[in-house]
């Protein structure tokens, strides 16, 4: 498996673009952005070094969900694509163990992030079907709601 060298802003994939492999950070970070470059630009997450990305969008052959970028010079990755991890199942299996143990806590903060957003909604919803006169809760409630819908452009990375 090769190296790949990026600098600083240099971008990795776009959204949408099609996803034959993963990446293990070697060094460096690497911002995870949906609109990347444009007036709706959003970070998702950061990552770095010992941290892997991409591998979703290789494991169910979709296009990729977001815009990965280069935050350093000279961050080094590895791709890996799907007949490299099957060969890592054997010759290193505490490497797929750590991609495993990422994915799961990707999913458990994806699905925190979804119970509270899902919180939120009810919040907004009760107030609206009660017609109580509470300013505050509702200013709360909708700022919950707000808070959420931004999250969300990318629920793989939310709360990452």
């Amino acid at each position: 498996m090769e190296n790949r060298v990026y600098n600083k802003g240099e971008i990795i994939f776009r959204s949408g673009d099609a996803a034959d492999c993963m990446f293990d950070i070697r060094w460096g970070r690497v911002g995870i952005f949906a609109n990347y470059g444009t007036a709706r630009q959003k970070q998702l997450a950061v990552l770095e070094g010992g941290e892997f990305f991409g591998e979703a969008g290789m494991i169910d052959r979709a296009p990729r969900s977001a815009d990965a970028v280069a935050l350093e010079n000279g961050t080094s990755l590895t791709p890996i694509t799907e007949d490299q991890l099957g060969a890592l199942f054997q010759e290193k299996p505490a490497k797929v163990l750590m991609i495993m143990q990422q994915l799961s806590g990707h999913l458990r903060r994806l699905t925190r992030s979804y119970m509270d957003a899902c919180a939120a909604a009810a919040g907004v919803a009760a107030l609206e079907e009660s017609g109580a006169a509470d300013p505050a809760a509702e200013q709360e409630a909708q700022a919950k709601a707000e808070h959420y819908a931004q999250e969300g452009q990318d629920p793989f990375y939310a709360g990452a």
